[in-house]
């Protein structure tokens, strides 16, 4: 006899559930229990899925990564158009409204995933050294065409944008910052003043 309803693509539902948990309850309330529980499915859809939880939350942050390299596309794809602020306000809120906040605590909270993300990133944050590295390729477009100053830094540029902008969405708790000041905050890093 059925005991539940048949899951379709079981791992993005994983996933969603996971990320939900995570935004609400933070990366300690992260558990299999907590993610079967949010998903509406038996715990061991997760284990039948993943070899064990660490090896689940190693592939949800490698996931979520993919979905940069989208937003990194379309970032270079705007060198040239619009403001180069403007441009980086838009990708950096974008970037840090999603889960990446609260990945980014999951990822330091977890010796065991950070071991596992390693494996396959062997170095930087994951989540915001992505973020760095296609922040750093757009400016490199914009440097290129001339937006902004041609001895411009960007391999120290897009660190320096990543950690001012996360500190402003850094309290999971707190309402976001205004996109004034998001704005703000990329101006003074890009401008340097």
């Amino acid at each position: 006899m059925p005991t539940g309803t048949a899951l379709r693509d079981v791992r993005e539902q994983l996933f969603d559930a996971a990320e939900r948990v995570l935004l609400r309850d933070g990366p300690s309330s992260l558990t299999s229990r907590a993610v079967t529980t949010e998903a509406g499915c038996a715990k061991g859809v997760l284990h039948r899925h993943f070899t064990d939880f660490d090896a689940f939350l190693a592939e949800l942050v490698l996931d979520r990564i993919a979905r940069i390299d989208g937003q990194a596309a379309a970032l270079r794809g705007s060198a040239g158009t619009g403001s180069v602020a403007d441009n980086l306000t838009r990708a950096l809120t974008t970037l840090f409204e999603s889960v990446a906040v609260a990945i980014v605590s999951l990822v330091t909270s977890r010796d065991e995933l950070r071991a596992r993300l390693r494996e396959a990133r062997p170095t930087g944050v994951p989540i915001l050294t992505d973020a760095a590295l296609a922040i750093a390729s757009y400016l490199t477009a914009e440097r290129e065409l001339g937006r902004i100053a041609a001895d411009a830094d960007v391999d120290t540029l897009a660190p320096a944008l990543i950690g001012a902008v996360h500190m402003l969405f850094a309290d999971r708790q707190g309402i976001p910052p205004e996109t004034a000041d998001v704005h703000k905050v990329v101006t003074a890093v890009v401008s340097g003043r």
